[in-house]
């Protein structure tokens, strides 16, 4: 097993050496990561490099932090295909898989494998001006065209042909799973993780079209920022920044690999559907539901 911390928390760090006491105890191999082992300290575990095999081998990732920590671990989690496990520290926590309080629980499940493993569709993107790349890179929940200073004059192309023409402040592609992040916050659609399909939501468009798109996962997406007007900056899951100079051309489209999320059985907070997770995490009102009516 890996795992993976927010360090910046002094219960994160708490409950990684439960995490890893456990796991030991169970005869179960440790790794963590060697930026993080100095304040975890805990020698009965083995200090790898953060690089893109530091999950090879590990049967799961477990990340102990909010979102944002599992967003970092997907980066080494990624390239070996390695099912991650999210222990939520944050404050909404979509990508968690369990809360601190089922820590125990959720080791155990996974020591005894009553875990099943889901894949999470990502985007690829290419960023090019005159032929030169700028970015080639992924993301998990979303890739955002942004403006630095002044309003980004941009025109938006799917499969081919072009859309509109928005003055904005930027652009976001996003995947199912990013539908609850940056591009719910731009007014998106929350778009349900099993379905498979990309979405892309204008930021402040001045234009009478400026509507949540939501497209086949078989689409290429495009982003121009036209010539003669100021750049601005790609992001990718808010943790990747690229320039992006007049003329350079966006282009999105499903992601070759997947990201893989543990989902574990027999934890009662844990594996709850979709639907749930949104009542949970924003708090909606329900009182008053009475449910199928059944003969």
């Amino acid at each position: 097993m890996l795992v993976a911390v927010h360090t910046g928390r002094g219960a994160a760090i708490d409950s990684a050496r439960l995490v890893i006491n456990r796991l030991v105890d169970a005869g179960i191999n440790v790794k963590v990561l060697d930026a993080e082992a100095g304040e975890i300290g805990c020698g009965v575990a083995e200090a790898v490099p953060a690089d893109p095999g530091a999950a090879k081998d590990a049967e799961v990732m477990i990340v102990l932090g909010g979102d944002g920590s599992l967003l970092r671990a997907a980066e080494l989690a990624r390239p070996t295909g390695t099912p991650l496990l999210g222990v939520n520290l944050g404050h909404v926590g979509f990508l968690a898989e369990a809360e601190v309080a089922d820590l125990a629980a959720a080791v155990d499940s996974v020591v005894a494998g009553r875990y099943d493993v889901e894949e999470r569709m990502t985007i690829d993107v290419l960023a090019r001006q005159n032929g030169r790349v700028l970015a080639d890179t992924w993301a998990l929940n979303e890739v955002t065209v942004e403006k630095q200073e002044r309003m980004l004059e941009v025109v938006a192309e799917i499969d081919g042909r072009p859309l509109s023409r928005w003055g904005c402040d930027g652009v976001i592609c996003a995947t199912p799973t990013g539908s609850t992040a940056y591009a719910f916050s731009a007014g998106g659609p929350v778009v349900w993780p099993e379905v498979e399909a990309l979405l892309m939501v204008p930021i402040s468009a001045h234009a009478l079209f400026a509507k949540p798109l939501v497209v086949s996962p078989r689409s290429t997406l495009a982003v121009e920022i036209l010539p003669d007007t100021p750049g601005g900056v790609l992001w990718c899951d808010g943790r990747r920044r690229f320039e992006l100079p007049s003329g350079t051309r966006i282009e999105v489209r499903r992601g070759a690999e997947p990201v893989r999320l543990a989902r574990l059985h027999g934890v009662e907070s844990t594996g709850a559907p979709f639907t749930d997770r949104l009542v949970a995490k924003f708090e909606l009102p329900v009182q008053g539901w009475r449910g199928r009516v059944r003969p």
